[in-house]
């Protein structure tokens, strides 16, 4: 369901998409700067380092300018932006065939802390992050998207089919088989964790 704010938004950024198609630089200039935080921060999880992540979030700007055109409404810009985005990631990712992990998400831009962490505090976070890294570094590249699509970015079910070109029905069983996969990662990981203690 689509709420006033967000209609209001998809409209505002209609206008900046018909402007740029009609060669005002500004109008772009304006989309970019709306989105640019919001899809560095998904893709900083898919091109392993903060300087791949910048990469990739400036290649897909300029691709997706030089596509404008091509744009059909169907989804909002922002999809379709992510879209274009994680097709590059991927790329990028099957090119260099890095097996680093996920970068350290408590860097990212807007991840503030309300209250100072006591070492204790940031010890325990830190093998809690890395427990979770290292299992979702263990799933299969479409259960790891996903899971990030849906947990980390929020992305709603119908957004993710957009995303991913599948059924939401299709997104739901995947999004299931990819938290149980995850699960039995997280058990693995524990069980070794104790053993090793």
């Amino acid at each position: 369901m689509t709420t006033e704010n967000e209609t209001m938004c998809r409209a505002h950024d209609e206008r900046l998409i018909e402007a740029a198609c009609r060669g005002d630089r500004e109008a772009f200039g304006e989309l970019v700067q709306k989105y640019q935080d919001r899809l560095f921060n998904g893709m900083v999880r898919k091109a392993w380092s903060t300087a791949d992540a910048e990469d990739v979030v400036q290649e897909a700007f300029v691709q997706a300018y030089l596509k404008l055109d091509t744009f059909r409404h169907e989804s909002s810009f922002f999809t379709w932006l992510y879209r274009i985005a994680l097709n590059l990631a991927w790329t990028r990712r099957h090119r260099t065939r890095r097996e680093t992990p996920f970068a350290d998400l408590s860097e990212l831009p807007g991840t503030e802390r309300q209250m100072p962490e006591s070492p204790c505090d940031r010890l325990t976070r830190k093998e809690d992050c890395d427990l979770v890294h290292g299992a979702l570094a263990h799933l299969r590249d479409d259960q790891r998207t996903i899971l990030e699509l849906r947990e980390m970015q929020g992305f709603d079910y119908a957004t993710i089919a957009e995303i991913t070109n599948t059924k939401i029905g299709t997104v739901r069983s995947r999004i299931h088989r990819a938290r149980e996969a995850l699960r039995q990662q997280l058990l693995i990981r524990e069980r070794a964790v104790g053993l090793s203690s």
